[in-house]
């Protein structure tokens, strides 16, 4: 899979940097093992801004929206390089395995909190998939903040604001805590765009 994702780096790369470059900032931020990669969603673009601007060193692992992986080829391809999809519709008991299973290995995911694009530019409401996560796993939250609008031949900023491990206040979790950290998430995301300069 690390074979996979290398290839399709140094092909997909240059060509999308030459018409969408990426700025990293505050790379310094993601932390060496298991993460999760938490960045708003206005464009189908944002995971390659995303991993693009985390360089070729952090290789995550993305869950997807389940009709992406139904594409003939593409879908075949992006699953070899890490890319598995997740039913938004009910409680994808796979995927949910899947990612917890990613992060307990030591693994890197990224994950859209929203959990669709918004498509007037505002970030949405956080679901609560990231916190429970999370908790299960004790990763940290690395919060990512993206600009909508994303100008040819031009630097996108891509922050990346300071992990954080949220904390249940109610023994291992529960709904109460899971949309607590949901909207702290979010408030941490927004937070950044000042940054994205």
């Amino acid at each position: 899979m690390k074979t996979i994702f290398g290839i399709l780096y140094c092909i997909v790369y240059p060509f999308f940097n030459l018409f969408h470059p990426s700025k990293a900032i505050h790379r310094e931020n993601i932390p060496e093992g298991a993460a999760l990669l938490c960045p708003n969603h206005t464009k189908a673009s944002d995971p390659l801004f995303v991993v693009f601007a985390m360089g070729l060193h952090h290789r995550p692992q993305v869950m997807a929206k389940e009709e992406i992986m139904r594409i003939p080829v593409l879908g075949w391809i992006l699953g070899k390089a890490g890319v598995f999809a997740v039913n938004r519709g009910k409680s994808d008991v796979g995927a949910i395995k899947r990612a917890m299973r990613c992060l307990k290995e030591g693994d890197k995911l990224l994950m859209f909190p929203e959990g669709t694009r918004s498509k007037t530019g505002e970030m949405g409401e956080g679901k609560t998939g990231v916190a429970m996560l999370a908790l299960r796993t004790q990763a940290p939250i690395v919060p990512i903040f993206i600009p909508a609008k994303k100008k040819w031949f031009r630097r996108t900023p891509v922050v990346f604001g300071e992990p954080f491990y949220p904390r249940a206040e109610n023994g291992k979790g529960n709904a109460e805590d899971y949309a607590r950290i949901a909207e702290e998430l979010m408030e941490r995301i927004a937070a950044l765009e000042g940054q994205a300069v």
